[in-house]
Protein backbone atom coordinates (compact mmCIF):
# COMPACT_ATOMS: atom_id res chain seq x y z
CA UNK A 1 0.00 0.00 0.00
CA UNK A 2 2.72 2.49 0.10
CA UNK A 3 1.43 3.45 -3.48
CA UNK A 4 -2.06 4.68 -1.60
CA UNK A 5 0.40 6.10 1.44
CA UNK A 6 1.96 8.53 -0.86
CA UNK A 7 -1.14 9.25 -2.75
CA UNK A 8 -2.81 10.32 0.39
CA UNK A 9 0.46 12.12 1.52
CA UNK A 10 0.66 14.22 -1.61
CA UNK A 11 -4.17 14.61 -1.82
CA UNK A 12 -3.90 15.43 1.71
CA UNK A 13 -3.36 19.14 1.25
CA UNK A 14 -4.76 19.60 -1.21
CA UNK A 15 -8.40 17.44 -0.35
CA UNK A 16 -8.86 20.27 1.82
CA UNK A 17 -8.87 22.49 -0.63
CA UNK A 18 -10.01 21.95 -3.50
CA UNK A 19 -13.85 21.64 -4.46
CA UNK A 20 -11.66 22.19 -2.85
CA UNK A 21 -10.00 25.49 -5.09
CA UNK A 22 -9.52 22.93 -7.66
CA UNK A 23 -8.01 20.92 -5.56
CA UNK A 24 -5.70 20.01 -7.76
CA UNK A 25 -3.56 22.55 -10.34
CA UNK A 26 -0.28 20.89 -10.34
CA UNK A 27 2.34 22.83 -8.55
CA UNK A 28 4.71 22.98 -11.84
CA UNK A 29 4.06 22.79 -15.53
CA UNK A 30 3.44 18.98 -16.91
CA UNK A 31 6.48 18.19 -19.22
CA UNK A 32 9.20 21.22 -17.62
CA UNK A 33 12.82 20.40 -17.71
CA UNK A 34 14.50 18.25 -15.09
CA UNK A 35 16.77 20.24 -12.62
CA UNK A 36 19.99 19.76 -12.70
CA UNK A 37 21.57 17.35 -10.30
CA UNK A 38 23.84 19.30 -7.55
CA UNK A 39 27.40 18.95 -9.14
CA UNK A 40 30.94 17.28 -7.82
CA UNK A 41 32.26 18.01 -5.45
CA UNK A 42 29.51 19.66 -3.29
CA UNK A 43 30.03 19.80 0.68
CA UNK A 44 27.78 16.57 1.09
CA UNK A 45 29.98 14.34 -1.08
CA UNK A 46 33.12 16.04 0.85
CA UNK A 47 32.15 15.02 4.00
CA UNK A 48 31.76 11.41 3.05
CA UNK A 49 35.47 11.83 1.98
CA UNK A 50 36.84 13.46 4.81
CA UNK A 51 34.91 10.63 7.06
CA UNK A 52 36.42 7.82 4.99
CA UNK A 53 40.49 10.15 5.11
CA UNK A 54 39.48 9.81 9.28
CA UNK A 55 38.83 6.40 9.10
CA UNK A 56 42.27 5.93 7.17
CA UNK A 57 44.29 7.66 9.46
CA UNK A 58 42.84 5.83 12.16
CA UNK A 59 43.57 2.37 10.59
CA UNK A 60 47.09 3.53 9.74
CA UNK A 61 47.65 4.91 13.61
CA UNK A 62 46.23 1.43 14.75
CA UNK A 63 48.37 -0.50 12.68
CA UNK A 64 51.71 1.32 13.18
CA UNK A 65 50.97 1.69 16.88
CA UNK A 66 50.60 -2.25 17.34
CA UNK A 67 52.55 -3.33 14.84
CA UNK A 68 55.78 -5.67 15.85
CA UNK A 69 57.44 -4.18 12.63
CA UNK A 70 58.50 -0.54 14.53
CA UNK A 71 61.18 -2.70 15.37
CA UNK A 72 62.79 -3.75 12.46
CA UNK A 73 62.30 0.05 11.55
CA UNK A 74 64.55 3.26 12.16
CA UNK A 75 64.72 5.61 14.94
CA UNK A 76 64.53 8.26 12.68
CA UNK A 77 61.95 6.70 10.44
CA UNK A 78 59.72 6.16 13.20
CA UNK A 79 59.46 9.37 14.44
CA UNK A 80 58.58 10.93 10.55
CA UNK A 81 55.97 7.95 10.33
CA UNK A 82 54.20 9.73 13.88
CA UNK A 83 55.27 13.31 12.85
CA UNK A 84 53.37 12.39 8.79
CA UNK A 85 50.33 10.62 10.82
CA UNK A 86 50.00 13.89 13.65
CA UNK A 87 50.80 16.28 10.63
CA UNK A 88 47.96 13.95 8.51
CA UNK A 89 45.29 14.72 11.89
CA UNK A 90 46.09 18.32 11.75
CA UNK A 91 45.27 18.87 7.77
CA UNK A 92 41.89 16.50 8.65
CA UNK A 93 40.96 18.97 11.45
CA UNK A 94 41.32 21.98 9.38
CA UNK A 95 39.56 20.17 6.74
CA UNK A 96 36.70 20.01 8.96
CA UNK A 97 36.80 23.82 9.57
CA UNK A 98 36.86 24.21 6.27
CA UNK A 99 33.23 22.19 5.68
CA UNK A 100 32.20 23.81 8.63
CA UNK A 101 32.71 27.73 7.09
CA UNK A 102 32.36 26.88 3.88
CA UNK A 103 35.84 28.02 2.72
CA UNK A 104 37.35 27.72 0.23
CA UNK A 105 35.27 26.67 -2.62
CA UNK A 106 34.29 22.72 -2.87
CA UNK A 107 36.62 22.64 -5.97
CA UNK A 108 39.80 24.54 -3.91
CA UNK A 109 38.90 22.02 -1.14
CA UNK A 110 39.20 18.85 -3.04
CA UNK A 111 42.31 19.96 -5.04
CA UNK A 112 44.06 20.84 -1.70
CA UNK A 113 42.88 17.58 -0.33
CA UNK A 114 44.45 15.27 -2.87
CA UNK A 115 47.72 17.20 -2.77
CA UNK A 116 47.76 16.74 1.14
CA UNK A 117 46.88 13.24 0.43
CA UNK A 118 49.47 12.49 -1.87
CA UNK A 119 52.09 14.27 0.49
CA UNK A 120 50.94 12.50 3.36
CA UNK A 121 51.06 9.35 1.37
CA UNK A 122 54.47 9.74 0.04
CA UNK A 123 56.03 10.56 3.19
CA UNK A 124 54.63 7.54 4.35
CA UNK A 125 56.00 5.34 1.96
CA UNK A 126 59.60 6.68 1.82
CA UNK A 127 59.49 6.01 5.69
CA UNK A 128 58.34 2.46 5.57
CA UNK A 129 60.97 1.41 2.49
CA UNK A 130 59.65 2.53 -0.56
CA UNK A 131 58.10 1.43 -3.29
CA UNK A 132 58.97 -2.17 -1.79
CA UNK A 133 57.07 -1.27 1.10
CA UNK A 134 53.63 -1.14 -0.12
CA UNK A 135 51.85 2.02 1.10
CA UNK A 136 52.52 3.11 -2.46
CA UNK A 137 49.38 2.02 -3.15
CA UNK A 138 47.79 4.37 -0.59
CA UNK A 139 48.38 6.98 -3.94
CA UNK A 140 46.09 5.36 -5.40
CA UNK A 141 43.55 6.13 -2.73
CA UNK A 142 44.17 9.38 -3.34
CA UNK A 143 43.89 9.65 -7.26
CA UNK A 144 40.68 7.79 -7.42
CA UNK A 145 38.99 10.22 -5.02
CA UNK A 146 40.20 12.75 -6.73
CA UNK A 147 39.64 11.55 -9.97
CA UNK A 148 36.03 10.42 -9.43
CA UNK A 149 34.89 14.07 -8.09
CA UNK A 150 36.92 15.96 -10.44
CA UNK A 151 36.18 15.70 -14.37
CA UNK A 152 39.05 16.51 -16.93
CA UNK A 153 42.56 16.58 -17.39
CA UNK A 154 42.57 17.42 -13.65
CA UNK A 155 42.23 13.71 -12.73
CA UNK A 156 45.06 12.85 -15.06
CA UNK A 157 46.79 16.12 -12.90
CA UNK A 158 46.62 13.63 -9.81
CA UNK A 159 47.73 10.50 -11.35
CA UNK A 160 51.00 12.03 -12.68
CA UNK A 161 51.66 13.54 -9.49
CA UNK A 162 50.76 9.99 -7.55
CA UNK A 163 53.89 8.44 -10.45
CA UNK A 164 56.11 11.10 -9.99
CA UNK A 165 56.05 10.47 -6.52
CA UNK A 166 56.68 6.68 -7.05
CA UNK A 167 59.58 7.51 -9.52
CA UNK A 168 60.75 9.75 -7.30
CA UNK A 169 61.01 7.92 -4.21
CA UNK A 170 62.92 5.31 -5.75
CA UNK A 171 65.23 7.81 -7.62
CA UNK A 172 66.11 8.67 -4.00
CA UNK A 173 66.49 5.32 -2.72
CA UNK A 174 68.75 4.10 -5.40
CA UNK A 175 70.95 7.13 -5.05
CA UNK A 176 71.41 7.78 -1.60
CA UNK A 177 69.70 4.73 0.29
CA UNK A 178 72.47 2.39 -1.36
CA UNK A 179 69.23 0.01 -2.13
CA UNK A 180 70.30 -3.60 -2.80
CA UNK A 181 67.99 -4.31 -5.75
CA UNK A 182 66.57 -1.71 -8.25
CA UNK A 183 62.71 -1.30 -8.10
CA UNK A 184 62.08 0.98 -11.11
CA UNK A 185 59.61 -1.94 -12.72
CA UNK A 186 57.61 -2.15 -9.55
CA UNK A 187 57.65 1.91 -9.94
CA UNK A 188 56.69 2.46 -13.03
CA UNK A 189 53.33 -0.24 -12.74
CA UNK A 190 52.49 1.27 -10.26
CA UNK A 191 52.36 4.60 -12.05
CA UNK A 192 50.81 2.76 -14.68
CA UNK A 193 48.23 1.86 -12.23
CA UNK A 194 47.53 5.42 -11.02
CA UNK A 195 46.88 6.79 -14.56
CA UNK A 196 44.65 3.27 -15.11
CA UNK A 197 42.51 4.18 -12.01
CA UNK A 198 42.36 7.93 -13.16
CA UNK A 199 41.06 7.35 -16.41
CA UNK A 200 38.46 4.06 -15.01
CA UNK A 201 37.23 7.10 -12.38
CA UNK A 202 36.61 9.41 -15.19
CA UNK A 203 34.17 6.30 -16.87
CA UNK A 204 32.69 5.71 -13.22
CA UNK A 205 32.22 9.42 -13.17
CA UNK A 206 30.29 10.16 -16.57
CA UNK A 207 27.99 6.61 -16.35
CA UNK A 208 27.01 7.92 -12.52
CA UNK A 209 26.28 11.63 -13.88
CA UNK A 210 24.58 10.01 -16.70
CA UNK A 211 22.59 8.26 -14.43
CA UNK A 212 21.81 11.25 -11.99
CA UNK A 213 20.48 13.23 -15.21
CA UNK A 214 18.46 10.26 -16.17
CA UNK A 215 17.16 9.61 -12.44
CA UNK A 216 16.24 13.80 -12.14
CA UNK A 217 14.52 13.73 -15.58
CA UNK A 218 12.54 10.33 -14.30
CA UNK A 219 11.67 12.10 -10.97
CA UNK A 220 9.99 15.22 -13.00
CA UNK A 221 7.98 12.90 -15.16
CA UNK A 222 6.80 10.88 -12.19
CA UNK A 223 6.13 13.87 -10.42
CA UNK A 224 3.80 15.74 -13.33
CA UNK A 225 2.57 12.70 -13.92
CA UNK A 226 1.31 12.16 -10.57
CA UNK A 227 0.14 15.71 -10.04
CA UNK A 228 -1.54 14.85 -13.53
CA UNK A 229 -3.43 11.95 -12.14
CA UNK A 230 -4.64 13.49 -9.02
CA UNK A 231 -5.98 16.47 -11.13
CA UNK A 232 -7.94 13.89 -12.80
CA UNK A 233 -9.20 12.02 -10.08
CA UNK A 234 -9.91 15.19 -8.06
CA UNK A 235 -11.99 16.40 -11.24
CA UNK A 236 -13.83 13.13 -11.54
CA UNK A 237 -17.69 13.63 -11.02
CA UNK A 238 -17.27 9.81 -9.77
CA UNK A 239 -16.54 10.10 -6.24
CA UNK A 240 -12.88 7.81 -5.33
CA UNK A 241 -11.76 6.45 -2.49
CA UNK A 242 -9.02 4.34 -1.32
CA UNK A 243 -8.59 2.16 1.50
CA UNK A 244 -5.71 0.20 2.72
CA UNK A 245 -5.94 -3.46 4.45
CA UNK A 246 -6.71 -1.72 8.00
CA UNK A 247 -9.91 0.44 6.19
CA UNK A 248 -8.14 3.59 6.94
CA UNK A 249 -8.78 6.01 3.99
CA UNK A 250 -5.54 7.22 1.85
CA UNK A 251 -7.06 8.71 -1.33
CA UNK A 252 -10.26 10.53 -1.71
CA UNK A 253 -11.66 13.49 -4.19
CA UNK A 254 -13.96 15.91 -4.68
CA UNK A 255 -17.32 14.31 -5.47
CA UNK A 256 -16.03 11.34 -2.81
CA UNK A 257 -16.89 14.55 -0.24
CA UNK A 258 -19.50 15.35 -1.45
CA UNK A 259 -21.53 12.11 -1.77
CA UNK A 260 -20.59 11.34 1.57
CA UNK A 261 -21.08 14.57 3.10
CA UNK A 262 -17.62 14.79 4.77
CA UNK A 263 -15.76 17.64 4.84
CA UNK A 264 -13.72 17.10 7.37
CA UNK A 265 -12.17 13.96 5.83
CA UNK A 266 -8.72 13.50 6.44
CA UNK A 267 -6.17 10.80 5.27
CA UNK A 268 -5.67 7.78 7.42
CA UNK A 269 -9.29 8.37 9.04
CA UNK A 270 -10.87 4.96 9.75
CA UNK A 271 -13.41 4.22 6.91
CA UNK A 272 -16.51 3.60 9.57
CA UNK A 273 -15.54 7.28 10.95
CA UNK A 274 -16.18 8.52 7.58
CA UNK A 275 -19.41 6.87 6.77
CA UNK A 276 -20.68 3.66 8.76
CA UNK A 277 -23.13 2.11 6.00
CA UNK A 278 -20.07 2.69 3.41
CA UNK A 279 -17.80 0.40 5.56
CA UNK A 280 -20.46 -2.47 6.37
CA UNK A 281 -20.80 -2.57 2.93
CA UNK A 282 -17.17 -2.80 2.15
CA UNK A 283 -16.68 -5.42 4.98
CA UNK A 284 -19.82 -7.46 3.34
CA UNK A 285 -17.83 -7.08 0.48
CA UNK A 286 -14.79 -8.49 1.38
CA UNK A 287 -16.26 -11.18 3.06
CA UNK A 288 -17.47 -12.34 0.23
CA UNK A 289 -16.46 -15.90 -0.72
CA UNK A 290 -15.49 -16.18 -4.60
CA UNK A 291 -12.96 -13.00 -5.76
CA UNK A 292 -15.22 -12.54 -8.90
CA UNK A 293 -18.21 -12.51 -6.66
CA UNK A 294 -19.87 -9.54 -6.81
CA UNK A 295 -21.28 -7.38 -3.79
CA UNK A 296 -23.98 -8.10 -1.70
CA UNK A 297 -26.12 -5.29 -2.79
CA UNK A 298 -24.87 -2.35 -5.50
CA UNK A 299 -25.91 0.74 -3.64
CA UNK A 300 -26.54 1.96 -0.47
CA UNK A 301 -27.86 4.93 1.26
CA UNK A 302 -26.09 7.99 2.60
CA UNK A 303 -28.33 11.09 3.80
CA UNK A 304 -30.89 11.76 0.93
CA UNK A 305 -28.38 10.61 -1.99
CA UNK A 306 -28.97 6.64 -3.01
CA UNK A 307 -25.27 5.97 -3.58
CA UNK A 308 -24.87 3.31 -6.13
CA UNK A 309 -21.30 1.71 -5.96
CA UNK A 310 -18.37 -0.41 -7.15
CA UNK A 311 -15.10 -1.48 -6.15
CA UNK A 312 -11.31 -2.19 -7.25
CA UNK A 313 -9.38 -4.88 -4.94
CA UNK A 314 -5.58 -3.44 -5.25
CA UNK A 315 -4.06 -7.05 -4.19
CA UNK A 316 -4.55 -10.57 -4.17
CA UNK A 317 -5.67 -10.85 -0.94
CA UNK A 318 -9.31 -9.25 0.75
CA UNK A 319 -7.13 -8.19 3.01
CA UNK A 320 -5.55 -5.79 0.51
CA UNK A 321 -6.16 -2.14 -0.35
CA UNK A 322 -9.11 -1.40 -2.25
CA UNK A 323 -10.71 1.53 -4.31
CA UNK A 324 -14.27 2.48 -4.14
CA UNK A 325 -16.04 4.34 -6.99
CA UNK A 326 -19.39 6.24 -5.92
CA UNK A 327 -21.78 7.29 -8.46
CA UNK A 328 -25.18 9.51 -7.42
CA UNK A 329 -27.95 7.15 -8.60
CA UNK A 330 -30.51 10.41 -8.94
CA UNK A 331 -27.79 11.33 -11.46
CA UNK A 332 -28.19 8.13 -13.22
CA UNK A 333 -32.15 8.08 -13.22
CA UNK A 334 -31.85 11.61 -14.54
CA UNK A 335 -29.61 11.06 -17.53
CA UNK A 336 -31.69 8.14 -18.70
CA UNK A 337 -34.97 10.18 -18.32
CA UNK A 338 -33.37 13.43 -19.87
CA UNK A 339 -32.83 10.53 -22.96
CA UNK A 340 -36.21 9.79 -23.46
CA UNK A 341 -37.98 13.24 -22.69
CA UNK A 342 -35.53 14.34 -25.50
CA UNK A 343 -36.78 11.38 -27.82
CA UNK A 344 -40.17 13.49 -26.63
CA UNK A 345 -39.18 16.98 -27.59
CA UNK A 346 -40.12 17.40 -30.72
CA UNK A 347 -43.66 15.56 -30.31
CA UNK A 348 -44.41 17.42 -27.15
CA UNK A 349 -43.44 21.11 -28.86
CA UNK A 350 -45.95 20.01 -31.86
CA UNK A 351 -48.62 18.82 -29.52
CA UNK A 352 -48.34 21.66 -27.29
CA UNK A 353 -48.58 23.83 -30.88
CA UNK A 354 -51.60 21.95 -32.00
CA UNK A 355 -53.49 22.19 -28.67
CA UNK A 356 -53.27 26.23 -28.46
CA UNK A 357 -54.94 26.52 -32.05
CA UNK A 358 -58.02 25.67 -30.04
CA UNK A 359 -57.49 26.73 -26.74
CA UNK A 360 -57.79 29.86 -28.35
CA UNK A 361 -60.77 29.60 -29.80
CA UNK A 362 -62.09 28.02 -27.01
CA UNK A 363 -60.64 30.89 -24.45
CA UNK A 364 -62.62 33.62 -27.01
CA UNK A 365 -65.78 31.95 -27.39
CA UNK A 366 -65.83 31.68 -23.33
CA UNK A 367 -64.82 35.41 -23.78
CA UNK A 368 -67.83 36.41 -25.99
CA UNK A 369 -69.88 34.39 -23.51
CA UNK A 370 -69.10 36.12 -20.72
CA UNK A 371 -70.29 39.21 -22.41
CA UNK A 372 -73.99 37.84 -23.02
CA UNK A 373 -76.58 39.44 -20.63
CA UNK A 374 -78.79 36.39 -20.66
CA UNK A 375 -76.18 34.51 -18.55
CA UNK A 376 -77.15 32.93 -15.11
CA UNK A 377 -75.43 32.73 -12.10
CA UNK A 378 -75.63 28.90 -12.88
CA UNK A 379 -74.27 29.55 -16.36
CA UNK A 380 -71.72 32.17 -15.19
CA UNK A 381 -70.57 29.47 -12.54
CA UNK A 382 -69.58 26.87 -15.19
CA UNK A 383 -68.04 29.79 -17.31
CA UNK A 384 -65.83 30.50 -14.90
CA UNK A 385 -64.33 27.11 -14.79
CA UNK A 386 -64.17 26.72 -18.70
CA UNK A 387 -61.83 29.85 -17.92
CA UNK A 388 -59.84 28.31 -15.32
CA UNK A 389 -58.99 25.66 -16.67
CA UNK A 390 -58.46 27.05 -19.94
CA UNK A 391 -55.91 29.31 -18.44
CA UNK A 392 -54.39 26.06 -16.54
CA UNK A 393 -54.02 24.10 -19.93
CA UNK A 394 -52.20 26.99 -21.09
CA UNK A 395 -49.78 27.59 -18.19
CA UNK A 396 -48.83 24.06 -19.07
CA UNK A 397 -48.55 24.55 -22.44
CA UNK A 398 -45.66 27.42 -21.79
CA UNK A 399 -43.91 25.60 -19.58
CA UNK A 400 -43.70 22.44 -21.85
CA UNK A 401 -42.97 25.47 -24.59
CA UNK A 402 -40.18 27.01 -22.59
CA UNK A 403 -38.84 23.38 -21.59
CA UNK A 404 -38.90 22.05 -25.22
CA UNK A 405 -37.33 25.47 -26.23
CA UNK A 406 -34.22 25.67 -23.78
CA UNK A 407 -31.59 28.07 -24.61
CA UNK A 408 -27.85 27.22 -24.55
CA UNK A 409 -26.42 28.57 -21.28
CA UNK A 410 -24.46 31.59 -21.74
CA UNK A 411 -22.47 32.40 -18.11
CA UNK A 412 -21.45 35.48 -17.28
CA UNK A 413 -19.46 36.57 -14.06
CA UNK A 414 -22.41 37.14 -11.63
CA UNK A 415 -21.72 39.12 -8.29
CA UNK A 416 -24.40 36.94 -6.11
CA UNK A 417 -24.81 39.50 -3.53
CA UNK A 418 -26.00 42.87 -5.28
CA UNK A 419 -27.73 40.32 -7.87
CA UNK A 420 -29.86 38.56 -5.36
CA UNK A 421 -30.67 41.55 -4.15
CA UNK A 422 -32.00 42.89 -6.74
CA UNK A 423 -33.99 39.69 -7.51
CA UNK A 424 -35.86 39.70 -4.21
CA UNK A 425 -36.86 43.04 -4.76
CA UNK A 426 -38.97 42.52 -8.63
CA UNK A 427 -39.74 39.62 -6.65
CA UNK A 428 -41.46 40.66 -4.22
CA UNK A 429 -42.85 43.84 -6.38
CA UNK A 430 -44.51 41.28 -9.17
CA UNK A 431 -45.94 39.31 -6.33
CA UNK A 432 -47.27 41.49 -4.27
CA UNK A 433 -45.47 40.54 -1.18
CA UNK A 434 -43.75 42.35 1.68
CA UNK A 435 -40.10 42.31 2.65
CA UNK A 436 -40.47 39.87 5.35
CA UNK A 437 -41.79 37.01 3.16
CA UNK A 438 -38.55 37.18 0.76
CA UNK A 439 -35.36 37.41 2.72
CA UNK A 440 -31.94 37.71 1.82
CA UNK A 441 -29.13 36.78 4.00
CA UNK A 442 -25.58 36.00 2.78
CA UNK A 443 -22.73 35.24 5.09
CA UNK A 444 -20.44 37.50 3.44
CA UNK A 445 -19.70 39.72 0.42
CA UNK A 446 -18.02 39.11 -2.94
CA UNK A 447 -19.05 35.99 -3.78
CA UNK A 448 -18.36 35.61 -7.42
CA UNK A 449 -20.17 32.48 -9.71
CA UNK A 450 -20.49 31.34 -13.50
CA UNK A 451 -24.02 31.45 -14.71
CA UNK A 452 -26.75 32.10 -16.94
CA UNK A 453 -28.58 35.38 -15.62
CA UNK A 454 -31.46 34.13 -17.09
CA UNK A 455 -31.54 30.60 -15.78
CA UNK A 456 -29.91 31.29 -12.32
CA UNK A 457 -33.43 34.11 -12.19
CA UNK A 458 -35.90 30.82 -13.50
CA UNK A 459 -34.49 28.76 -11.53
CA UNK A 460 -34.78 31.17 -8.00
CA UNK A 461 -38.25 32.32 -9.26
CA UNK A 462 -39.18 28.45 -9.60
CA UNK A 463 -37.89 27.99 -6.07
CA UNK A 464 -39.30 31.22 -4.51
CA UNK A 465 -42.28 30.45 -5.54
CA UNK A 466 -42.84 26.98 -4.65
CA UNK A 467 -41.43 27.73 -1.26
CA UNK A 468 -44.14 30.73 -1.24
CA UNK A 469 -47.11 28.26 -2.34
CA UNK A 470 -45.94 25.27 0.05
CA UNK A 471 -44.25 26.59 2.88
CA UNK A 472 -47.49 27.90 4.51
CA UNK A 473 -48.35 26.87 7.79
CA UNK A 474 -51.34 27.33 9.97
CA UNK A 475 -49.81 29.28 12.37
CA UNK A 476 -47.57 31.46 10.47
CA UNK A 477 -47.46 32.90 6.86
CA UNK A 478 -45.82 31.73 4.33
CA UNK A 479 -41.62 32.96 4.32
CA UNK A 480 -38.84 32.45 2.34
CA UNK A 481 -34.93 32.81 3.10
CA UNK A 482 -32.30 32.86 0.93
CA UNK A 483 -28.90 32.18 1.90
CA UNK A 484 -25.40 32.88 0.14
CA UNK A 485 -22.32 30.69 1.68
CA UNK A 486 -19.45 29.47 0.55
CA UNK A 487 -18.50 25.47 1.52
CA UNK A 488 -15.52 24.09 0.90
CA UNK A 489 -13.90 25.68 -2.10
CA UNK A 490 -17.65 26.05 -4.14
CA UNK A 491 -20.61 28.93 -3.60
CA UNK A 492 -23.86 27.69 -2.52
CA UNK A 493 -27.22 29.62 -2.40
CA UNK A 494 -30.16 28.30 -0.13
CA UNK A 495 -33.92 28.74 -0.58
CA UNK A 496 -35.21 27.83 3.00
CA UNK A 497 -39.02 27.77 3.54
CA UNK A 498 -40.84 27.20 7.12
CA UNK A 499 -43.54 25.10 5.89
CA UNK A 500 -44.41 21.53 6.57
CA UNK A 501 -42.08 19.77 4.22
CA UNK A 502 -41.88 17.12 2.15
CA UNK A 503 -42.91 13.47 2.99
CA UNK A 504 -39.48 11.26 2.95
CA UNK A 505 -41.51 9.00 0.66
CA UNK A 506 -41.75 11.67 -1.80
CA UNK A 507 -38.60 13.22 -1.85
CA UNK A 508 -37.22 11.06 -5.09
CA UNK A 509 -40.34 12.19 -6.96
CA UNK A 510 -40.28 15.71 -6.61
CA UNK A 511 -38.10 17.05 -9.29
CA UNK A 512 -40.15 14.49 -11.45
CA UNK A 513 -42.13 16.61 -14.65
CA UNK A 514 -45.98 17.03 -13.97
CA UNK A 515 -45.27 15.60 -10.79
CA UNK A 516 -47.63 17.42 -8.07
CA UNK A 517 -49.71 17.72 -4.62
CA UNK A 518 -51.34 20.57 -5.67
CA UNK A 519 -55.18 20.54 -7.93
CA UNK A 520 -53.65 23.78 -9.34
CA UNK A 521 -50.09 23.12 -10.51
CA UNK A 522 -48.45 21.41 -13.41
CA UNK A 523 -46.22 19.64 -11.61
CA UNK A 524 -42.91 21.58 -14.30
CA UNK A 525 -41.75 23.96 -11.61
CA UNK A 526 -39.01 22.02 -9.87
CA UNK A 527 -37.84 19.89 -12.92
CA UNK A 528 -37.63 23.06 -15.39
CA UNK A 529 -35.34 24.57 -11.87
CA UNK A 530 -33.27 21.47 -11.91
CA UNK A 531 -32.81 21.21 -15.65
CA UNK A 532 -32.02 24.96 -15.84
CA UNK A 533 -29.25 24.01 -13.54
CA UNK A 534 -27.83 21.10 -15.14
CA UNK A 535 -27.69 23.36 -17.96
CA UNK A 536 -25.19 25.73 -16.30
CA UNK A 537 -23.41 22.80 -14.17
CA UNK A 538 -25.09 23.77 -10.90
CA UNK A 539 -26.34 20.95 -8.68
CA UNK A 540 -29.55 21.22 -7.30
CA UNK A 541 -30.68 19.11 -3.76
CA UNK A 542 -33.47 18.73 -1.83
CA UNK A 543 -32.98 18.36 2.07
CA UNK A 544 -35.24 18.61 4.35
CA UNK A 545 -34.95 20.70 7.82
CA UNK A 546 -35.81 20.07 11.18
CA UNK A 547 -38.00 19.66 13.09
CA UNK A 548 -40.09 21.43 9.53
CA UNK A 549 -39.58 22.97 6.56
CA UNK A 550 -37.60 22.40 3.57
CA UNK A 551 -34.14 23.80 1.61
CA UNK A 552 -33.30 23.77 -1.61
CA UNK A 553 -29.74 23.99 -2.50
CA UNK A 554 -27.38 25.34 -5.61
CA UNK A 555 -24.19 23.85 -5.88
CA UNK A 556 -22.34 25.97 -7.89
CA UNK A 557 -18.93 24.87 -10.04
CA UNK A 558 -15.75 25.86 -9.28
Amino acid sequence: MAFLRHQATRAAPTTATAPHAPLLVPRHPVGRKAAEPVPYPNWTVLGWLLGFRALLAATLIALFALSEGLQGVELAQSTLIWSVLTGYLAVLALALAGLLTGWPAPDKHLRLTVFADLGAFTLLMHATGGVTGGLGSLLAVAVAAGAILMEGRQALLFASLAALAVIGEETYSSLYLDSAGSSYVQAGLLGLTFFAVALLAQVIYRRVRATELLAAQRKVDIADLSMLNEYIIQSMATGVIAVDGEREVRLFNIAARQFLGAADIQPGARLAAVSEPLAEWLHAAAASTARDQRPPHESITIGSREIRLNLKWLGDYRASGVLIFLEDQQEITQQAQQIKLASLGTLTASIAHNIRNPLSSISHAAQLLAESPALGDDDQHLLDIVRRNGGRIEEIIQSVLQLSRRQQAKPEEIDLVPWLSELCVDFRASRGVGEEAVALRPDEAGLIVWADPRHLSQILINLCENAIKHGTRADSPASVELRVRRSLATVLIEVIDDGAGIEPAKVAEIFNPFYTTSSTGTGLGLYIARELAETNGILLEYSARQPHGSCFRLFFPT
